[in-house]
Parts: structure tokens; C-alpha cells; sequence
């Protein structure tokens, strides 16, 4: 009677949660996520791999939804011609177990009957992929172009037939088994969750949607010594302010070697601009598309009150609306922990390159 153990005291954690353990909870694996997700989740996780793993080698990406879709979810399409050129079909519809040959079956039938009919030219590829994956048998078979199609056309009558239309069956027999006779089924292929995931990491969508952190920014460069083109706009606001301050124009960056303070604070200003141009680029393919520029947006919105407010010229204004950005706080954005003082000083010059601030009134 001594094999138990006492748990009148609850265990004590071995360390303090942190606070976002306990706002989420401990993290959960993205293969474990794919396991929960409904229909429409994971099409919508499919397409984001094809958007932002393989679609540079498409012209367009469409994800086909509705009773009427003749057996395609998502398809890459390699040229103009769309379903009658080049393309590709991602199979994705959530099994709720591995994909086994015989769910695969009224899927397969699907294609060859709807390309014989000439309701869209066979794919140049198609791929199985589900959260489970698929299975030894349907994957040896996949393996083995002409086991498949042996397999296929021994399945038809009792698997295949009347699960094409749900109206009709359809005979294996004439010109359209010639046609399937004739059909390449090494273009049947599948994809193991492991590997969408690993490639989704790759894409703008994963921390959004698996959650996690940015991995380590490179150190900014800083910038060149001639002004770029692409800086013109924020340079000449940043001349007019201070012309604003000293009384006097000034032409160019070069005048402002008289003034001390003035060519230390222009210095300042362009590494700041580079450096959250570097950001910029930074993230461009880490998170969702717009993410940035939803930053630039929280920037001016805590900052546009100290733009619009007085001060004694526009030198001062830049100063103040610099310091404005600087200690609002970003914990709420999701890159609000990766901006750093330099790049919230140079967002506001992004912004004034945008003619979004203006320095002098």
C-alpha cells in the first residue's frame, strides 16, 4: 500500500511562467496545429505555401472553393493560358486520417475524366498533401507510375465511377480509356506535412500564423556618402528646417558645415533612414505583406499631434517629433520589439520622404 505518492500539495514549477506563457499558454508545434484545423484552415495554410514558396514559378495563384470545382483546390498557373496552358493542382482537402489509396481514387478520377473532357488540360503536376499525410500504400503507389494506373483502372468500377460527377456513373471504356491508357500518372506526387512546414517557414505568413520571433537582425549598413536620389524629399525638408532655424537658406548639405550641431543632427538623420530602411527590408519577407507599413502608421499616428503642435521653427519640430516617436510605446505591434531608437527616428523621416510629416508650416 506504499506505491503512491502524496498530491495533497500541488507541484511547485520548476521556474516562474513568463507572462506570455500565461497570456497563450506553452507553445504548440505547427505540426500539432495542422492536426486542428478545419477545411477551410487548411486551404488557407496551403495557399499561403504556394503564394510564398513556389509561386515565382507562377503567373497567378487562384484556390478554386464550391461543389462545381471538378476535383481542384488550388492551382498554380505557369502561363496565361491558365487551365488550358501549364499548370499545377495542390490537392489539399483535410482527411481526417492519412490519405489512404482509397480516398485518392475518386480524386484521381476526377482529373482524368474532366481533362478528357476537355474542361481543362491535365496538370503538369498534382500533389496529395494533407495534415496527416499520406499513406505507405497510396505513397508506394505514387512511387510507381504504372502500379497506379493499374491500380486505377482495377478500382473503377467499384471505387472511381460513381464518384466523379454524384449523377452519373462513368464507364471506363471507348476513347476515354483509350485516354487514361495513354494518361502520364507520374504527375501524381504528395508532399509530407514536415515538409510544407519547413517550407512555409520560408514565406511571409509563418510567425503570424505559428507564432515565434524574428531571427536576429544583420547590422545595418550605414549610409553612402553622396545623397540618392531616393532620399531627395526628406533631405530637402530636413534643409528647409533648418533654414527655418538659422534664419538663412540653405542650399545643400555641404552649407552646413558652418553649423556644428546642424551637420551633426543631418548625419544623424540619414543613418537613422537607413537604418529603418534596413528594417524595411529586414521583414519585407519574414511577415505578412503591409506589416511594416502598419508600423510607419502607428508611428504617425503617435506622432502627429507633436508635428502639428507649436514650436519655435521647423528644427525644433524635427527634434521633438523625433524624441515623440522614441518613447511611445510599440508593445502592442508585432514588430514594435524589433524597432529600435534609430529606426523610430528614421521612420519619421520615411515619412516626411512620403510628404506624410511636414517640418516647416
Amino acid at each position: 500500500m506504499d506505491d503512491f505518492e502524496d498530491m495533497t500539495d500541488p507541484p511547485a514549477p520548476p521556474t516562474l511562467p513568463s507572462a506570455s506563457l500565461l497570456q497563450a499558454g506553452p507553445p504548440i508545434e505547427p505540426i500539432s496545429r495542422l492536426m486542428v484545423y478545419t477545411p477551410d484552415q487548411w486551404e488557407e495554410f496551403i495557399e499561403e505555401w504556394v503564394s510564398g514558396v513556389v509561386k515565382a514559378e507562377y503567373t497567378a495563384v487562384r484556390r478554386f472553393t464550391g461543389a462545381n470545382d471538378r476535383g481542384i483546390d488550388i492551382a498554380g498557373f505557369a502561363d496565361a493560358a491558365m487551365l488550358n496552358g501549364v499548370w499545377d493542382l495542390y490537392q489539399c482537402k483535410r482527411f481526417q486520417n492519412s490519405v489512404t489509396p482509397g480516398a485518392a481514387w475518386p480524386e484521381i478520377g476526377k482529373i482524368l475524366w474532366h481533362s478528357f473532357q476537355g474542361h481543362y488540360k491535365a496538370p503538369r503536376a498534382y500533389y496529395f498533401m494533407a495534415p496527416k499525410g499520406v499513406g505507405t500504400t497510396l505513397n508506394q503507389l505514387l512511387a510507381h507510375a504504372p502500379n497506379l494506373k493499374a491500380r486505377v483502372k482495377k478500382e473503377w468500377v467499384k471505387n472511381i465511377a460513381d464518384a466523379i460527377t454524384g449523377t452519373a456513373a462513368i464507364a471506363l471504356e471507348g476513347e476515354f480509356a483509350a485516354y487514361v491508357e495513354a494518361f502520364d500518372f507520374s504527375i501524381f506526387k504528395s508532399i509530407s506535412p514536415r515538409e510544407l512546414i519547413d517550407q512555409h517557414r520560408k514565406t511571409p505568413y509563418f510567425l503570424s500564423r505559428f507564432g515565434g520571433a524574428l531571427p536576429a537582425r544583420p547590422k545595418p549598413g550605414g549610409p553612402p556618402d553622396d545623397i540618392q536620389d531616393h532620399e531627395q524629399k526628406y533631405v530637402g525638408q530636413l534643409l528647409a528646417a533648418y533654414g527655418d532655424h538659422t534664419k538663412q537658406a540653405v542650399a545643400d548639405a555641404a552649407a552646413l558645415d558652418q553649423w556644428k550641431p546642424l551637420r551633426e543632427h543631418f548625419r544623424r538623420s540619414r543613418e537613422s533612414f537607413y537604418h529603418a530602411e534596413s528594417l524595411r527590408v529586414f521583414v519585407r519577407e519574414k511577415v505578412e505583406p503591409g506589416t511594416f507599413e502598419t508600423l510607419q502608421n502607428e508611428i504617425y499616428d503617435g506622432v502627429i499631434d507633436t508635428v502639428d503642435g507649436q514650436h519655435a521653427d521647423g528644427y525644433e519640430r524635427v527634434k521633438a517629433t523625433a524624441k515623440a516617436a522614441q518613447e511611445m510605446s510599440l508593445d502592442a505591434h508585432p514588430l514594435g520589439a524589433s524597432a529600435l531608437t534609430k529606426d523610430r527616428h528614421g521612420i519619421c523621416h520615411q515619412l516626411a520622404n512620403e510628404d506624410r510629416l511636414q517640418w516647416t508650416k
